[in-house]
């Protein structure tokens, strides 16, 4: 088995792995639940989607696409501006992708208090 350890990555190459692994772990974890935040939004909608329209203003579901695309932006955005700490250097790819988990978690932890609260 090639892969890197990484439980405890000793290299610069192993540690921008496992970052990378986790940040895709994380991703996976927020595309999983993401069925149930749309539905819990539609649930919702039931009760709202009739006002929004006469009001003019954004479905539940609208709403949370709106957000989610703006978060993705600013995800991307946030990590690649911390990612430029250590620009030009060997760590600036973990960097970035150390903080896309973290920021992909910090969503997780929203949308799931979302659907604790319905």
């Amino acid at each position: 088995d090639d892969l890197p350890d990484c439980i405890d990555p000793q290299s610069q190459m192993e540690m921008t792995y496992c970052a990378g692994v986790d940040y895709e772990k994380a991703d996976a974890d927020l595309n999983a639940m993401w069925p149930d935040v749309v539905a819990a939004a539609k649930s919702n909608d039931e009760y709202v989607a009739d006002m929004a329209r006469d009001r003019g203003v954004p479905t539940t579901l609208e709403a949370l696409r709106t957000a989610q695309r703006a978060w993705i932006k600013f995800r991307d955005a946030q990590c690649e501006y911390e990612a430029y700490e250590v620009f030009g250097g060997t760590a600036q790819p973990m960097v970035g992708s150390l903080c896309l988990a973290r920021l992909t978690r910090e969503r997780i932890q929203v949308l799931s208090y979302a659907l604790e609260t319905r």
